[in-house]
């Protein structure tokens, strides 16, 4: 959640440089620069930005504890909103760079709402289009050559929503593919997104603009995650792509955000940072009489 106090903390730093600077006025209006009416307005500002500090720390106080009730009530409600809600849904993911704590995040949150998570491919970055081109010259010509980059990764990506039978990503695992997990016997009826490497350029960028695109076309819904702490965020790409995204996939607003777009709820930005432009839920509607009452 939103750190009101740092925002409080903040503002007091502005104050108190601004105090600092009225108390070396009152130093110098001391040794006779300044006059005595002088000196009263700037002990009365004095007053007035300390009544301001005062006012700004009970109002994070407030914030804090409004906070603190929200993310407990959070808490003891996702188990309850996320039962269920993605019963028997299969759901692929695709990690840019290694595996790391992100996917297991993504894991709790599709066994605590009945997922399942059939396939996942972490892609090795940045590509080798020389290596690409050597492996695809004898069979998907095609695909070869920079130019065609966007066109590959467009359906690499519907390769990996649709599953069956999946021939660029049987030729190009060797080339592609440093973890995996799963097979893709059958269709994905939604599917994450993980970038755990650095923002790409040239070749690497052109391929993952026509990967997340391929996911996009899917039909299917697609979600762009990140933990809530990240060193640079890949929100912004995933949004230029079209895709939902959710940040602070490691806390239950997180969790229970992903799983309601993963179930259906309308595309959309959603977390706690600037980045989440449609707020912090999706809207939660009611599973179907069926599924609640079994």
């Amino acid at each position: 959640m939103l750190d009101f106090r740092y925002h409080a903390i903040s503002l007091a730093a502005v104050f108190l440089a601004l105090v600092i600077g009225i108390l070396a006025g009152v130093g110098i209006s001391g040794r006779g620069f300044v006059d005595d009416a002088e000196r009263d307005r700037f002990n009365r500002q004095i007053s007035g930005l300390e009544g301001r500090i005062d006012a700004a720390e009970e109002r994070a106080d407030e914030l804090e504890r409004r906070q603190a009730a929200a993310q407990t009530f959070v808490e003891s409600a996702y188990p309850v909103l996320a039962d269920r809600r993605l019963e028997g849904a299969n759901v692929a993911v695709l990690v840019v760079g290694s595996v790391d704590t992100t996917l297991e995040w993504v894991r709790r949150a599709l066994e605590r709402s009945g997922g399942d998570l059939v396939r996942m491919r972490a892609v090795n970055v940045p590509v080798v289009s020389e290596e690409l081109d050597r492996s695809l010259s004898s069979a998907f010509g095609g695909y070869v050559g920079e130019d065609e980059l966007d066109n590959l990764g467009h359906d690499l990506g519907l390769e990996l929503a649709e599953g069956g039978e999946t021939p660029l990503w049987d030729l190009l695992t060797p080339d592609l593919v440093g973890q995996r997990e799963g097979d893709f016997d059958t269709p994905a009826d939604a599917l994450v997104l993980i970038r755990q490497s650095e923002p790409q350029q040239g070749d690497t960028a052109r391929f993952l603009a026509g990967l997340y695109s391929g996911l996009a076309g899917s039909g299917e819904p697609v979600v762009g995650v990140e933990l809530s702490r990240v060193l640079q965020s890949a929100i912004p790409a995933f949004q230029r792509s079209g895709l939902s995204t959710v940040d602070g996939v490691d806390t239950p607003l997180g969790g229970l955000a992903l799983i309601l777009l993963l179930g259906g709820a309308g595309p959309g930005d959603y977390g706690i940072r600037d980045t989440a432009e449609d707020g912090i839920l999706p809207p939660i509607e009611p599973l179907p009489a069926a599924v609640a009452g079994e």
